[in-house]
């Protein structure tokens, strides 16, 4: 997989914002997709992933009502929509790829990240 991540940029608090992660790659409907955030001083924490299908979906607590993944197997991307946006959202967020179980767990291959996109939400 080659997973390119794009769409971050600066909202205010409250606001909405879309990332999405394309995948340049020819196995992209395989993997189950991820996506990862890291702020500044802390470590990467998992978001939400998707299943292979779309047909299973995870979230963490944290985003888990705001934020809303997919994916378009079709155009190999995946999305990450994300709503009633805090200044603690604010990071580096990441797609990842890999089994399901594994990605949630945070167990990734190294080559299956994508540089990330940074979102910054604004008070």
């Amino acid at each position: 997989v080659q997973l390119v991540e794009s769409g971050g940029g600066l909202v205010q608090a409250g606001g909405s914002l879309s990332v999405s992660c394309v995948d340049s790659g020819r196995a992209f409907s395989v993997y189950a997709l991820a996506w990862f955030r890291q702020a500044p001083g802390l470590e990467r924490e998992f978001v939400a992933a998707i299943s292979w299908n779309g047909g299973s979906t995870v979230y963490a607590d944290s985003v888990k009502g705001r934020f809303t993944i997919s994916r378009d197997n079709a155009k190999n991307t995946a999305y990450l929509v994300m709503r009633s946006l805090r200044p603690e959202d604010t990071a580096v967020y990441s797609c990842a790829a890999g089994p399901l179980q594994q990605i949630v767990a945070g167990k990734v291959a190294p080559g299956f990240w994508g540089q990330g996109t940074q979102v910054t939400v604004s008070s």
